[in-house]
């Protein structure tokens, strides 16, 4: 405990404050890189790329020289070709890129992120003791970025997986990759949050640090204090494309389940409902007559799918999934994939204000995606309704792709709709919890809504459904 003593002089008087200080001193990771940076390695990948003559029009101008050194020495992918020829780019050349990886079996197994070995021609692994390899490519899980690579090697050091669920906000944790293409590079930081839901990444609570991350970290390890490996760096978010320290890594142990599914099978397997979700806000859960915000808000229900089968509607929330409590949407889709697919649950929801459990059985998700449901141009002459949208109902070819339902095409949105979000080629399909099967109806709905009130419409949109709230105007 260090002790300090600072003499200050006020109005005249002649005070003495004292404070404490508790002397704490920064951790020291080089024990941590001594011990651990030989299970780090460096993953070069060869694309083959196929380019439309005069797609690249800055080629051929003064600077590409110079651009193209810049991005040789940084292992960045160079611009093909060779400017000041002609300024075209030949129709098919070679990619180069890199990533990072890190050694989970002495016999030559590696982790890396999906996004890395992607449609690779050629995966070639170095090691620290700058021995290189050819791998093969075991599997890859792109919803998770996860994949499997294997070199033939043995002897080779490997790392010591950890448990994410220990980690606390504001505990120091390091990446060791290849940034830029400069191996074995190290950097620290500390947890800034757990469980992290993004964009479009439904299957993975991520891990959020302040760990400087750039491109070449992909698919390297985040280390704790201890050594052990807690979670893969995968992604940053950069206006600039370099670090400004928000960095996501996927915790190690979804990547070990993930990893020992494609070493076992090749393919993952994960439970489906059969649904499209979304967050549950204050606004909605007001439109539903709601108190809360805790639960998954089902927007759309696929049919003849497991929900479906099920008796999942759209408009229920969900609550719990097999005893296990929904707080938000983002807590559904870990769950359900989850699963195994054949297991019957129990699916708590609240339906219009009352709490009902539903026993489903949980189905296999599919590898495709379902063909999306596009709007056609806007048609003359109709009117918009209270909340600025002018409808159209569906001919039966739309109806077809929505696999029968019914719903009113959007040819024009203004006023309190498009300031919500609405936009022309959404289709509506439905009103808080009615179903919409006319324009008429759909007006007088919305007619009927008081002024000041917030209105839940449901919305397909591409092959996503949603609850657009709208408040109606006094």
């Amino acid at each position: 405990m260090i002790k300090n003593w600072i003499s200050a002089v006020a109005f005249g008087l002649i005070s003495t404050v004292h404070f404490n200080v508790n002397a704490q001193s920064l951790p020291d990771f080089t024990e941590l890189a001594e011990k651990h940076g030989a299970e780090v390695v460096n993953i070069s990948v060869t694309q083959s790329v196929h380019v439309d003559a005069g797609a690249m029009p800055f080629l051929g101008m003064p600077d590409d020289e110079q651009m193209q050194e810049f991005f040789k020495r940084f292992g960045i992918p160079g611009i093909p070709g060779n400017p000041g020829q002609n300024g075209a780019p030949p129709s098919d050349y070679k990619s180069q890129s890199l990533g990072s990886g890190f050694i989970i079996s002495s016999d030559g197994y590696i982790l890396t992120n999906a996004h890395v070995v992607n449609e690779a021609d050629e995966v070639i692994v170095k090691l620290y003791d700058k021995r290189e390899f050819k791998a093969k490519i075991i599997g890859a899980d792109k919803r998770t970025d996860v994949a499997l690579v294997k070199i033939e090697a043995t002897g080779l050091p490997r790392v010591t997986v950890g448990e994410p669920s220990k980690l606390k906000v504001g505990e120091w944790v390091a990446a060791i990759g290849s940034p830029f293409g400069l191996e074995n590079t190290m950097t620290a930081g500390i947890v800034s949050a757990k469980g992290r839901a993004l964009p479009q990444e439904n299957f993975v609570p991520f891990i959020q640090t302040d760990v400087a991350i750039n491109p070449g970290n992909s698919g390297g390890p985040l280390f704790n204090l201890a050594g052990e490996v807690v979670g893969i760096n995968s992604q940053i978010y950069s206006r600039s494309g370099g670090s400004m320290g928000l960095s996501f890594a996927i915790p190690i142990d979804v990547a070990i389940d993930i990893s020992n599914q494609l070493k076992s099978s090749g393919k993952i397997t994960r439970g489906w409902l059969g649904i499209s979700i979304q967050e549950l806000t204050k606004e909605l859960a007001e439109s539903f007559g709601m108190k809360s915000t805790a639960g998954a808000l089902v927007a759309g229900v696929e049919k003849n799918g497991p929900a479906d089968k099920g008796g999942l509607e759209a408009g229920d929330v969900i609550t719990k999934f097999d005893g296990k409590s929904i707080a938000n949407s983002a807590d559904l889709p870990r769950v359900v994939g989850a699963s195994k697919p054949g297991k019957i649950v129990a699916v708590e929801v609240l339906r219009k204000g009352n709490i009902k459990i539903l026993n489903i059985g949980v189905g296999e998700m599919p590898s495709e995606s379902a063909e999306a449901v596009q709007g056609n141009k806007p048609a003359p002459k109709a009117e918009a309704n209270k909340i600025g949208l002018t409808l159209k109902e569906l001919t039966p070819q739309q109806k077809k792709k929505l696999g029968g339902k019914h719903g009113l095409l959007v040819i024009d949105s203004t006023g309190a709709a498009a300031q919500a979000g609405i936009r022309r080629g959404d289709v509506i399909l439905g009103l808080n919890n009615s179903e919409t099967q006319s324009v008429e109806q759909f007006n007088k709905q919305i007619n009927s809504v008081a002024a000041g009130k917030v209105a839940a419409v449901l919305v397909q949109r591409g092959e996503n459904t949603l609850y657009v709230p709208i408040k109606v105007a006094k």
